[in-house]
């Protein structure tokens, strides 16, 4: 599993709970520093921030990805679909929750999503 992070550098401990849920540890850490224009186009600015990555079509379709979305919403959504068009498929996400009664806010793993898997099911409800 390669981890692609748009968003801030994960801790150890975090690194540590991924690697529990998994079952194995990642075999990379990717940090993308993410920075949107507000003024600019946002599909603009995420194909060239993939692009930038030189990660080839094979690579996007035949990863095991595990994505860390940046925080601003409109980003995200446009990622998301950016990255589906490459890999063939939706990617799984890695959800993180404010542990509570921190003096200084800390962020543990609450979950990764697998949303092929959130597709699929959603099929079955129509």
């Amino acid at each position: 599993m390669i981890i692609l992070n748009f968003a801030h550098p994960l801790t150890p401990r975090q690194l540590e709970q991924i690697t529990a849920l998994v079952g194995r540890a990642p075999e990379r850490v990717q940090d993308v520093r993410t920075q949107f224009d507000l003024e600019q186009p946002f599909s603009q600015q995420v194909v060239r921030l993939l692009d930038e990555l030189n990660i080839s079509p094979q690579e996007w379709q035949l990863g095991g990805w595990l994505i860390v979305l940046p925080s601003l919403n409109y980003g995200a959504a446009v990622l998301l679909a950016e990255l589906h068009g490459r890999m063939g498929h939706f990617p799984a996400i890695l959800r993180l929750r404010p542990v509570a009664g921190t003096l200084v806010t800390e962020y543990d793993v609450a979950e990764i999503i697998n949303l092929e898997t959130v597709r699929a099911e959603a099929r079955t409800r129509r």
